[in-house]
């Protein structure tokens, strides 16, 4: 079953930390967003297979928004 990462908040995404294809272990960081100065790292909830990443440095989510994908 497919866990999907949504975001939290509005932010930017400062730095990408893993990539497609990527094995995760539950508490690993995939990505750091960057709010009102404040860096929050986005962990996985679960161990798996990163099959999808859907942001890139640069880009600003919006609640809700999808992240990641992990299988």
């Amino acid at each position: 079953m497919a866990d999907e990462i949504r975001a939290e908040m509005v932010a930017n995404v400062w730095k990408v930390v893993a990539s497609a294809g990527d094995t995760v272990a539950e508490g690993d960081t995939l990505v750091i967003l960057e709010s009102m100065k404040m860096e929050i790292p986005v962990i996985s909830e679960s161990d798996g297979v990163l099959k999808q990443l859907a942001v890139n440095e640069g880009d600003v989510v919006q609640e809700g928004d999808l992240i990641a994908v992990i299988e």
